[in-house]
């Protein structure tokens, strides 16, 4: 099948018409041939201020070392060498200068994962300007809510050229349309044949990238990284996992998500180890040729979120997993959303038959505000998970220990301790900082830090409190490891519970008939009781009413099984209603703003194409009608000044006395200012002797 299928099929039926004209799958082979580990680099670029120092670090050192090989859906591998990298990026450069790219100026890239992204991005970087990383449209029934929140975060990015493939230039004019500084839609083919750009001289405190957050509970804000902030966030994961140029970091996260872009592929190329990515869409289409990537390439760093996992667990037959070996995967990364204790220890025990120890598996936590790491366990430790006491827990916020033989308990993963250099520290809501095993807002302060959201000034002073900034995250403390509970804004309360909708969602997923990870729990305003009606919104391809309405009982019974209360709502809804993220995370703010609207059904796609160009109708019109009249007004201006300055003129000419010509060059001029609706002040005139020649010099 082709990967893009499971991305872009809106029913059952367009996925039986791919399985009918595809051709036979090729068997996975169990005799591929493993690839060497790399050579050991003793250096790394310690000196280096900002990230083209350590791209020209490398290409002096060993400019031909495999730097990324990529994996693309037929198996097939292309490399790309430290030298390759600097001398594509220069190429870039030089075409977007040629497109008068100013310094500072930020520039969107909306490439799938290929060789082209990585030489845009430094391409960017070495033409002074600021990468902003987007997404692709993936789901055609989605498109306007992809294009409306593109639109908002290019517009506060002030993006003025955004790079793209072919394909996407039809979609990318939308965007162009609905953005003012967007000025210039253009492939990387486009960029390529303009010659080469050395590059920029940078400083370590000039933005290196605007990491626009995910916005599972808001609009997306634009976090400003600099070259600082970064290689201080890749140097301290370097150093809480201990890598160095022997290790191999295989990926298939989406490179516009941090994870990818910051912890796979800037730190592969800092730390000298070669990166071996895929697309995330090969991933989702065959999750095994993830784990056969790290058999070949004898991976020992690689990150997923819980639903990759939770996905090779569910999709992956044993039959595709003959001759299999993960014992060179020394850290098995689970970050980006809420770890689930139970697909860990599935996870270990059914591929520990393949060579995987468990003591690879490593819970972290990491934010876009702190670059992307801020929390990592001690490598080979392996999993910790807390057993507390439920109801204690949902009514005090104390993490107590439950007995060993307790039923009614949350279990909850440690993420690790703190980056070398950081700080974390749990608070109150007065800001008081908390002690060990209770909960409160997480806090952390670090060079990685950011120093702000990109013109967003509101956001900004409420990240802050004072040097600590706000991860918007609850946890607690135990042992030096930290807990995450949830997200402050998720955080349902109800009858002086609080409750936190991952383990119900988790829950419901496992339904059958429920689609796992498509479930929505949240609250929403009751004003008649003055508090929150708990709403549960679910995936579901069944539409007999009978199946329905068992699996809104279902639905209820382990609501009330799991939380002691019932569900307010149960919405049972299609394929492609629960709002995501771009990197697979429920928008739950999002999804009730739906639910207290009513709703609304997804629109066809043709619908929604037409609603975003007639949406972009009204700035280009408000654009041409403001170049029209400033034209015009320019026009009449100039035709005015050439009426009255005459008369000007023939004033200070004809009339005898200079005070007469000052009076009456005055007059005209403020009947000129007048008419033209221009404010005119001059100030000092008083000082002026109207007897006496005045000179004035401008």
């Amino acid at each position: 099948l082709p990967e893009q299928i499971f991305a872009t099929a809106e029913t059952p039926r367009d996925l039986l018409q791919a399985v009918l004209a595809a051709s036979p799958a090729i068997a996975q082979p169990t005799d591929v041939q493993r690839i060497e580990a790399p050579a050991w680099v003793q250096a790394v670029p310690a000196n280096a201020l900002t990230l083209p120092e350590v791209l020209d670090w490398h290409v002096r050192a060993h400019p031909d070392r495999t730097h990324i090989t990529l994996l693309d859906a037929e198996g097939n591998e292309t490399a790309l060498s430290y030298a390759g990298l600097r001398d594509g990026a220069e190429q870039i450069a030089a075409g977007l200068l040629a497109r008068e790219l100013q310094p500072g100026q930020s520039v969107a890239i909306m490439l799938p994962t290929s060789l082209e992204y990585f030489r845009c991005f430094f391409g960017v970087l070495l033409a002074g300007g600021v990468p902003v990383p987007i997404y692709p449209p993936a789901r055609p029934a989605q498109i306007e809510d992809h294009l409306r929140r593109h639109a908002g975060i290019l517009s506060n990015a002030l993006a003025t050229i955004l790079i793209t493939v072919p394909e996407a230039k039809s979609v990318a004019r939308l965007l162009k349309a609905q953005v003012e500084t967007l000025r210039s839609v253009v492939t990387v083919a486009e960029l390529s044949g303009a010659g080469r750009a050395t590059g920029i001289p940078l400083k370590p405190e000039h933005i290196a990238l605007l990491q626009y957050t995910s916005g599972s509970t808001g609009n997306p804000k634009g976090v400003a990284l600099t070259h600082a902030n970064l290689l201080a966030n890749i140097r301290a994961m370097g150093q809480a996992t201990q890598a160095t140029s022997t290790d191999v970091f295989v990926s298939w996260l989406p490179l516009y998500h941090d994870m990818g872009l910051i912890g796979a592929w800037l730190g592969s190329l800092y730390h000298a180890f070669p990166l071996v990515v895929m697309s995330p869409l090969t991933f989702l289409a065959r999750p095994e040729r993830w784990l056969w990537a790290i058999h070949k390439h004898r991976g020992t760093l690689s990150p997923s979120p819980n639903f990759g996992y939770e996905l090779c667990l569910r999709k992956i037959p044993d039959s595709a997993l003959a001759g299999l070996d993960l014992s060179s995967w020394r850290m098995a990364f689970n970050g980006a959303e809420p770890v689930s204790p139970e697909t860990i220890a599935h996870f270990a025990q059914r591929f520990g038959h393949y060579g995987l120890r468990p003591e690879a598996i490593a819970p972290v936590y990491g934010l876009a505000e702190c670059s992307v790491g801020l929390a990592f366990p001690p490598p080979g430790r392996g999993p910790l998970i807390d057993r507390i006491k439920r109801d204690s827990f949902m009514r005090t916020g104390h993490a107590e220990p439950a007995a060993s033989g307790e039923q009614d308990v949350l279990r909850i993963p440690a993420c690790g301790r703190p980056l070398p250099g950081h700080e974390i520290r749990i608070v109150d809501a007065t800001g008081r900082e908390l002690g060990e095993r209770v909960e409160g807002r997480l806090e952390f302060k670090g060079p990685s830090a950011t120093g702000g959201y990109f013109r967003n000034p509101e956001q900004t002073g409420l990240l802050f409190h004072g040097e600590w900034l706000d991860s918007g995250d609850f946890a607690y403390q135990a042992g030096g490891d930290i807990y995450l509970t949830g997200r402050s804004k998720d955080l349902i309360i109800r009858a002086g519970r609080n409750i936190y909708p991952y383990e119900l969602e988790d829950a419901i997923g496992e339904i059958p008939g429920i689609r796992k990870g498509c479930v929505a729990v949240f609250g929403s305003p009751d004003p008649a009781t003055g508090t929150e009606r708990l709403v549960v919104l679910a995936e579901t391809r069944e539409t007999a009413p009978a199946q329905l309405e068992a699996l809104r009982d279902k639905i209820g019974a382990l609501t009330l099984d799991i939380l002691g209360i019932a569900a307010d709502n149960i919405m049972l809804a299609p394929i492609h209603s629960v709002l995501k993220t771009s990197s697979g995370k429920i928008r739950r703010a999002a999804c009730r703003e739906l639910f207290e609207k009513g709703a609304a059904p997804t629109r066809a796609v043709w619908w929604q194409v037409a609603r975003l160009a007639w949406a972009g109708i009204a700035p280009q019109m408000r654009r041409s009608i403001r170049l029209v009249s400033d034209v015009f007004y320019a026009a009449y201006t100039w035709a005015l000044f050439w009426i009255i300055a005459p008369s000007i003129w023939l004033a200070a000419a004809l009339l005898p006395r200079p005070a007469w010509s000052w009076a009456a060059s005055h007059a005209i001029a403020r009947l000129f200012a007048r008419l033209t609706a221009t404010p005119l002040v001059v100030r000092g005139l008083e000082n002026l002797s109207p007897e006496a020649p005045c000179v004035l010099v401008a």
